[in-house]
């Protein structure tokens, strides 16, 4: 079950006490550490070359007193279609560990970003033939487009061919070295 939650409201700079205190993150248990790996563990069903983890979708997971599961996750994009099944697959994986009530919500804020790809994801992209997207940069007021690097021969050299390719977050490109075609993240 996917349930959609707003963002969470933060404290103001008044709150003090108890308030301030119910802000903090509790620590994770050893048991919630390893519903988080097995979570996180989960591929993606648009990109199954990386998990879950290494995609930087999955945002937490909190066992509550009452033995029921919440995971948080974060779609890449709002209204990602991939988000029914990447939570079905997260109940499946931990039903099967034996949690009997797991929920998955979609958590908006913040919004994921290309930067929250993990450098395994970023390995695991190039090497399965995806341009990775670049780490953004706050160099200069206006952003530089630099070139997309080919992950067949690694030149520098490519032209977008498409904006949109087999998902909404990648872009078609073409090298002009090895004349290979190629996806290419995108950077958001």
């Amino acid at each position: 079950m996917v349930t959609r939650t707003p963002a969470p409201e933060t404290a103001g700079p008044a709150a003090t006490g108890a308030a301030a205190a119910k802000s903090l993150p509790a620590a994770e248990t050893p048991l919630e550490t390893e519903l988080r790996r097995l979570a996180g563990s989960v591929p993606d069903p648009e990109l199954p070359v990386l998990t879950l983890e290494e995609l930087g979708v999955l945002r937490g997971v909190h066992l509550h007193d009452t033995g029921r599961v919440e995971v948080e996750l974060t779609p890449t994009y709002t209204g990602c279609p991939a988000i029914e099944t990447m939570a079905a697959d997260i109940e499946s994986v931990l039903h099967n560990r034996g949690m009997a009530d797991v929920s998955v919500v979609t958590v908006l804020s913040p919004a994921w970003s290309t930067d929250d790809i993990s450098a395994e994801g970023r390995r695991k992209l190039a090497e399965f033939g995806i341009a990775p997207p670049r780490p953004h940069t706050s160099e200069g007021p206006v952003p530089v487009a630099l070139s997309v690097r080919c992950p067949h021969c690694g030149s520098t050299d490519t032209e977008l061919l498409s904006r949109f390719s087999s998902t909404a977050c990648k872009a078609l490109r073409r090298c002009a070295s090895c004349r290979e075609p190629f996806d290419h993240f995108k950077e958001l």
